[in-house]
């Protein structure tokens, strides 16, 4: 089922979570005996995670294993202690009951399988080089993903009590301003988005043609694979005949979650509208908090004319928008992006040249702060941006630049005391490492 987060950086301390928990399996991987790598307090760290974060990072950094052998040596090494060190930071958060939320795990899980699939150039490509189907990579390491969080939220929380004060970050400048890159040019900017929805005729029409389908799994004139195959529009479950494997409750969205825990085994749902599209959906198997689900998804498409609707809606909505105030009211009434809506469509500070949707760089470029620009169409469907401040870049200048240089030395001085902290952890937790 396809269902921006900062993540602190210290050197020999992480290393991206992409190489630790999402690695590229390699046919030589799948062959190597597994065994234990290192034993950090009860927990184990296995030869076969430590092999698959290994050959992700080589894939990365694009290393020859016939002329790169000592540097992948080296990496193995670094790998390892990285890994022990997150199984440390794991044992302190659990001795201080640190848990995170489930969709919390499944959000993350999800961005980081897009990587995957984004980097290898396709779903297909994905499940390749990963050597089984996307769905039961995402249950398989559902878990992994959930330590990492654990590991993370602590790792936030012990160093929130380290700040900087001003003599702080006038020191880290005046000790790295010649080291420091010069700054690029920021907008601080907010959004109002509105989707293009289909017409009432087109979700008629896929609703009726999914419990036709329905109706065809239940007189037997064909299976619910033949029928997943044929007709689904998931391209990481049709192959498998609809199926999602067992998945964990929190694990799938709200809609298509509710009605499957609410089937009976073998009972199969009318159609489901969900943020993806409608589904029918089959409940095979309920295990406590685990369901074994399938379903078959449908996209109603969308027309020329349910364009121009959403296009004139944005375009109305944008002669309104003459102040922020007004603006601010609009997405909140308006706008459809859910995660940005409650705070009035903030993107916060963002350089347009890099940010990963270009149509809003290029629009940037012809407004002033306090000018409202689009609709811009992008495959999210049409945007209003505003633009409420834009600080030029340049070399760095201790006024000018201030909050950047702040979280500079900030950063500094969180990762010089994490280095000692995790150093006297790990004097109190057996760590015992097979080289």
């Amino acid at each position: 089922m396809d269902m921006i987060n900062k993540e602190f950086k210290s050197c020999g301390f992480v290393v991206c979570f992409l190489f630790l928990f999402f690695p590229f399996l390699t046919a030589q991987n799948q062959q190597m005996v597994d065994g234990v790598a290192a034993i950090v307090g009860d927990k184990v760290v296995l030869s076969s995670d430590v092999n698959q974060s290994l050959a992700m990072a080589v894939f990365q950094q694009k290393l020859d294993p016939r002329k790169d052998e000592r540097m992948i040596r080296s990496l193995k090494n670094n790998i390892i202690n990285t890994i022990v060190n997150r199984k440390v930071v794991l044992i302190m958060a659990e001795l201080d009951s640190v848990e995170v939320d489930d969709k919390e795990v499944d959000r993350s899980l999800q961005q980081q399988i897009d990587n995957i699939v984004q980097q290898a150039g396709g779903e297909e490509a994905a499940e390749k080089a990963l050597g089984q189907p996307l769905r039961v990579f995402k249950r398989e390491y559902w878990y992994d993903v959930r330590d990492m969080l654990v590991t993370q939220k602590y790792q936030q929380t012990i160093m929130s009590k380290v700040g900087v004060n001003r003599s702080d970050v006038e020191f880290f400048y005046d000790t790295y301003k010649d080291s420091i890159p010069f700054f690029p040019t920021t907008a601080k900017i907010r959004h109002l988005l509105i989707n293009i929805e289909p017409s009432d005729k087109q979700i008629l029409k896929t609703t009726n043609l999914l419990k036709s389908i329905k109706n065809k799994i239940l007189s037997k004139e064909s299976s619910f694979e033949e029928m997943a195959l044929k007709y689904s529009q998931d391209p990481s479950a049709k192959n498998a005949g609809g199926s999602l494997g067992f998945v964990k409750r929190g694990t799938l969205v709200t809609e298509f979650e509710t009605v499957a825990f609410n089937l009976k085994p073998g009972e199969i749902s009318d159609p489901v509208k969900t943020q993806f599209g409608y589904h029918i959906i089959e409940t095979e198997e309920i295990r406590g908090d685990k369901i074994n689900v399938r379903h078959i998804l449908l996209t109603p498409p969308i027309t020329e004319n349910d364009e121009s609707v959403a296009y004139k809606k944005a375009s109305s909505l944008k002669d309104s928008s003459k102040t922020l105030g007004r603006f601010l009211e609009l997405v909140k009434k308006h706008s459809t992006d859910t995660e940005t809506k409650k705070s009035g469509g903030n993107l916060g500070w963002i350089n347009p040249e890099t940010y990963p949707i270009p149509e809003f760089g290029m629009v940037l470029s012809q407004i002033n702060s306090g000018e409202c620009a689009g609709p811009i169409r992008t495959d999210l469907g049409y945007h209003l941006l505003w633009l409420e401040s834009l600080k030029l870049g340049g070399p760095a200048e201790l006024d000018k630049h201030w909050t950047e240089i702040e979280s500079m030395a900030l950063n500094k001085k969180q990762t010089d005391w994490y280095e000692v902290w995790i150093k006297n952890s790990k004097k109190n937790v057996y760590i015992s490492i097979n080289n």
